[in-house]
């Protein structure tokens, strides 16, 4: 030991800068840990403290990830929203995220709006349509509330085709992708993608349900597993899921006898998307997290969605509330011409890939993502690793080759994001801060950490007023009186 106390004096402070102030004024070298408890804050830390320590939290948590992980999602057929959506009104639109007005939304979200308006009819200008927003005559709600969910701005109106799955008791829709170029998600909304929008609604989404209506119902799980082994991340990469998908939807196409110029053109439509299968897989997740949603007490994240303005989570144990901080701006890769001074804020439903344990939860699986949204390979597995600090299992149906095969990190639990600081990561495309023009880049994201202390405080707000009430209820019984 005498040697170890002769080696000059070397200090780490960890937190409070006074204790390392002394040190550095008598001459020893200090060096400084900036550090904070969980959240930045004595409350959070103690909220943090109440949940991590309570066996029925543990216990809870286990019942929804186990109600995530035995979910089956099946896509079942194509139908009109109106016709199937549950609680979708004729003058109402469907959008991404937790619930926003006009007045907030930012300008991919307008631009899909004002083009939905064109589409139902409800206006024939963009003028129309934007006063008929500003004068409250339009409906908005999240598609969360209604079971589905869309991409970027996530618009579904009456009149949409839209993708109908099932698993269990549990129904999910959503709409059908459009591919890339000039489209309604990143709010474009001129002639040519009005255009598009209705050849979907007059000709492929029929063709859809003709085809499925043949080949019966497609199983997605082992679908998106197998997906996984050809290199997707199932939400910037799509290729190989939309491969799988078209082999099935082709044989069902030409058994069902859609007419030779429609089924050519569906088929080439479908041949030249990439992205087709990710609103069938968003779907997917959604319909697994919904399995795992309105479990009492427990802290796994069903749900991360934005709107252009606000991001919001919702979580198992704490109801049908939205928690919600500011959206930031993806730091990515832009297409030529465009830079961050174009870049709108964080936008979409597609965020339920990387809460389901896929998208950039399952980047170790995809290292060619990297070419789209930036990074390297090396980043992507990192990506993956860390979010097992942040999980409360993996998915064995999701299982990624580069780690052995073992499954995806899943079940996001919000104790363990505060606990950690690590926010989870997504990827995803960027549309651009004016109404109108359309996708401008594609990058990583994260979560504002606001959002998951707030739901942190609510969980344990509900945690101690259970236990209040249980002490209440035992405290009431009347005594019993021995007998005589």
């Amino acid at each position: 030991m005498k040697p170890l106390f002769g080696q000059p004096l070397a200090v780490v402070n960890v937190g409070l800068a006074s204790f390392a102030d002394g040190l550095a004024a008598a001459g020893a070298p200090v060096a400084r840990v900036q550090w904070s408890p969980p959240g930045g804050d004595p409350a959070t830390a103690t909220a943090l403290a109440r949940l991590l320590g309570d066996a029925s939290v543990d216990a809870a948590n286990r019942q929804a990830l186990d109600a995530y992980l035995a979910a089956e999602p099946v896509l079942e057929g194509v139908g009109v929203a109106r016709d199937v959506v549950p609680g979708l009104g004729e003058r109402m639109l469907l959008h991404a995220g937790p619930p926003i007005d006009w007045a907030r939304m930012g300008g991919a979200m307008r631009g899909a709006v004002i083009g939905a308006c064109l589409l139902e009819g409800w206006a024939q200008d963009h003028d129309a349509a934007r006063a008929m927003a500003e004068r409250g005559e339009i409906r908005f709600d999240p598609c969360h509330h209604h079971a589905a969910v869309g991409p970027m701005a996530g618009i579904i109106s009456p009149s949409m085709p839209v993708w109908m799955l099932r698993s269990g008791g549990k129904r999910a829709f959503s709409n059908l992708n459009e591919g890339l170029g000039k489209v309604l998600r990143y709010g474009a909304n001129g002639p040519e993608v009005i255009a598009k929008l209705r050849w979907m609604g007059d000709t492929l989404g029929p063709a859809l349900a003709k085809a499925l209506a043949a080949t019966g119902p497609v199983e997605l799980k082992p679908l998106m597993g197998r997906a996984l082994h050809m290199g997707d991340e199932m939400h910037n990469r799509n290729a190989a899921s939309s491969a799988l998908l078209f082999k099935r939807l082709v044989a069902g196409i030409l058994r069902a006898g859609v007419p030779g110029a429609d089924a050519a053109a569906v088929i080439d439509f479908l041949n030249g998307n990439d992205f087709f299968f990710l609103n069938v897989g968003m779907a997917a997740c959604k319909a697994m997290l919904d399995a795992a949603h309105g479990v009492p007490g427990s802290t796994l994240v069903t749900a991360m969605a934005r709107n252009g303005t606000d991001f919001g989570i919702r979580v198992s144990g704490a109801g049908e509330r939205w928690f919600t901080g500011p959206a930031q701006v993806p730091d990515g890769l832009f297409f030529p011409g465009y830079g961050p001074a174009d870049a709108g804020r964080d936008i979409g439903d597609s965020a339920i890939t990387e809460t389901a344990g896929i998208g950039g939860f399952a980047m170790a699986a995809a290292p060619a993502i990297v070419q789209f949204i930036g990074g390297t390979p090396q980043r992507a597995l990192e990506a993956t690793l860390t979010m097992r600090h942040v999980t409360l299992g993996a998915n064995p149906a999701f299982t990624i080759p580069m780690l052995g095969f073992a499954g995806s990190p899943a079940g996001i639990d919000v104790r363990r994001v505060v606990d950690t600081g690590i926010a989870p990561i997504i990827n995803t495309g960027m549309a651009h801060r004016e109404a109108g023009v359309g996708q401008v880049g594609a990058g990583i994201v994260r979560p504002p950490m606001e959002c998951f202390t707030q739901a942190l405080a609510a969980l344990a707000r509900t945690l101690g007023e259970r236990a209040r009430a249980r002490v209440m209820t035992t405290s009431e019984k009347p005594e019993e009186k021995p007998h005589a």
